[in-house]
């Protein structure tokens, strides 16, 4: 595999992203928790990221990754909110592939995250569920080299897929999961990074604005 291109420098109010390899890769097990990262390099100048590096960008975030999952499967995918949940459906609220629960967020200097326990779903092992999660995290750069930079890591961790199966099937299971699903999580997952180029992150959701003080940042 190629080594990723440099990023050039970012022109003014512009996002240049570079995605960078995967840090942890391995065959898929026939048991146990599965792991999956990808990691992006976001840099900008320092005026955008002043507006960028704010605790609601990390809201913002957060809906974009369900909207990009949304467009690029032409509305077949569809994610619906409650207080309590996100669920991402095929097609029909009787077909949910993932039901997480409300998103937790944690902030603090230079840094900030966005998790949402993994529930259920057709695609999660009836022994997985209420066990994995998947999370956004995204970590300031270091000072002083150059314009700011931003590390956005995305992460599935502890998850069972029913996919992979059990018994005499699992260890055929995780090879099919290995060549399915999971390509297709790590492809979505790096197009979305690749995407935050555009600088379209959508807006909070009415009435959430207020629960953010416009001087606060991460």
């Amino acid at each position: 595999m190629a080594e990723p291109q440099a990023a050039r420098a970012p022109s003014p109010g512009e996002l240049t992203v570079r995605v960078l390899p995967d840090p942890e890769r391995g065959a898929v097990t026939p048991n146990g928790p599965l792991r999956s990262i990808q990691e992006a390099e976001v840099a900008m100048d320092a005026e955008t990221f002043e507006r960028f590096w704010r605790p609601q960008t990390l809201e913002r975030l957060a809906r974009g990754y369900w909207r990009y999952l949304n467009r690029i499967s032409l509305g077949l995918l569809r994610v619906a909110y409650t207080e309590s949940s996100r669920s991402v459906m095929l097609v029909s609220r009787h077909l949910v592939l993932l039901r997480f629960r409300a998103p937790r967020y944690e902030t603090g200097p230079g840094f900030g995250r966005v998790t949402w326990p993994i529930e259920r779903g057709v695609l999660v092992s009836a022994g997985g569920r209420g066990r994995g999660y998947l999370s956004f995290e995204v970590r300031r750069g270091q000072e002083g080299k150059g314009e700011p930079r931003v590390r956005i890591r995305a992460v599935v961790s502890n998850f069972y897929p029913f996919l992979r199966g059990s018994g005499r099937f699992a260890r055929f299971g995780a090879f099919l999961y290995s060549k399915t699903q999971l390509q297709v999580h790590v492809r979505v997952t790096r197009g979305f990074l690749r995407s935050l180029e555009k600088g379209d992150l959508p807006p909070l959701r009415p009435g959430r604005e207020s629960a953010y003080d416009e001087e606060a940042s991460m």
